[in-house]
């Protein structure tokens, strides 16, 4: 039994989140003796993924890496993205006896004051020597303010709510964001709508070609240096491009991806441009990208004057306790595994330091995470990290 301290159940490691980052986190720590607990907010396994569109199947998904230990092998690609891989994440925490709390949200964590964290939850309370967050960007969908949106007469609704493109049957769609997910939804919407276009803050850039190990590195460096210097991490497609597959090209040679550039205000019956130019539309959907679920973080004050947590591998620069994966140069699924188990190494060292983890150490000590390949298995929905890439 875990001994209490006023009145928070102890444990060495508090891991918040049981998507790919978390369970890879969860499995190091098993293999390493860790005593360790797993929050998760999400009704049952999957992640961020169950909660995806029924027609994202499968087999429309690219790169999903498996998690260490198991591969996923088998999966039919006609079904749901969200069954297959809710059931795979499903199976591994059985598998390796990763017993996930959930439903609990985890509300806020706090210097305990005696050099442990304190956790607090939904479920209660645990005084931890050390934080592996791994809240994702899902649950923090990224809604752009424009005059006159609160006067529109239509649907808005974001990706993070997309329920596929059967509800916009016949209906004229504005489809704003310039990422993976804005392209799949016209797509697939202008099989079904009367009307599409497509709007985005800056020209798509498409990547033709093999997105190699050179090309990650690349990426994966641009990334890593927002970071340590605290700034809010890129959208992916900022530095990775939009691929350039059949269903793409088709799209671009129909004029389905024929994109406009952003709109000044938004009407009663549609969008407007400075210009004059105005389109009318029964739906908006706002395929933004997402930020990081960070808030239950805010009373340690880890954010630096640009906004991000600056992050040296996976540790917050600003308290060693904490680390974050799944955030960053490890926002991908191959990422998220191996910011895991570098995550796990770090604090074991931090608790093998004993006494010394009474006083934790803020300066800034590097553990760097090797990220070459974390851009690698990016999955075709893969939103921002954190800034819209419209």
């Amino acid at each position: 039994m875990n001994e209490m301290v006023r009145g928070a159940e102890t444990v060495d490691v508090v891991v918040v989140g049981a998507g790919q980052a978390g369970l890879s986190s969860a499995y190091h720590l098993a293999r390493a003796g860790i005593g360790h607990v797993v929050l998760d907010h999400a009704p049952r396994p999957g992640g961020a993924w169950q909660f995806r569109w029924p027609s994202l199947t499968y087999g429309k998904v690219h790169g999903m890496h498996a998690l260490p230990g198991m591969e996923l092998t088998d999966a039919d690609p006609l079904r749901p993205s969200s069954a297959v891989i809710g059931e795979y994440f499903g199976a591994y925490e059985d598998r390796f006896g990763l017993r996930v709390r959930r439903p609990v949200d985890a509300t806020a964590v706090r210097d305990g004051g005696d050099g442990r964290l304190r956790v607090e939850s939904s479920a209660g309370t645990w005084s931890a020597r050390a934080l592996i967050n791994a809240t994702g960007t899902w649950d923090r969908p990224f809604w752009p303010r424009y005059p006159g949106q609160e006067t529109f007469r239509g649907r808005q609704l974001h990706t993070a709510d997309y329920p596929g493109p059967q509800e916009f049957a016949g209906a004229r769609v504005i489809v704003v964001g310039g990422g993976t997910s804005a392209v799949q939804h016209l797509l697939e919407i202008a099989e079904v709508a009367a009307e599409t276009t497509w709007v985005t803050r800056r020209p798509p850039v498409f990547r033709d070609g093999s997105f190699g190990e050179a090309e990650g590195r690349a990426a994966v460096a641009l990334v890593d240096e927002r970071v340590r210097r605290g700034l809010p991490p890129q959208s992916v497609v900022s530095v990775t491009g939009l691929p350039l597959n059949e269903a793409v090209r088709t799209g671009l040679a129909s004029g389905v991806l024929d994109r406009r550039p952003a709109f000044d205000r938004i009407t009663a019956t549609g969008v407007a441009w400075a210009d004059g130019r105005q389109v009318e539309a029964d739906v908006i959907l706002w395929a933004t990208g997402f930020r990081a679920a960070i808030d239950h973080l805010a009373p340690l004050h880890l954010r630096e004057p640009g906004g991000g947590i600056r992050v040296e591998g996976t540790r917050a620069v600003r308290d060693e306790r904490v680390h974050l994966v799944g955030y960053g140069p490890s926002a991908s699924t191959i990422g998220a595994n191996r910011a895991g188990g570098a995550a796990v190494r770090e604090i074991r060292r931090l608790l093998a330091r004993g006494a010394d983890a009474d006083a934790p150490d803020r300066t800034d000590r590097t553990g760097r995470f090797d990220g070459t390949h974390s851009i690698h298995g990016l999955d075709g929905v893969r939103e921002p990290a954190v800034a819209p890439s419209v």
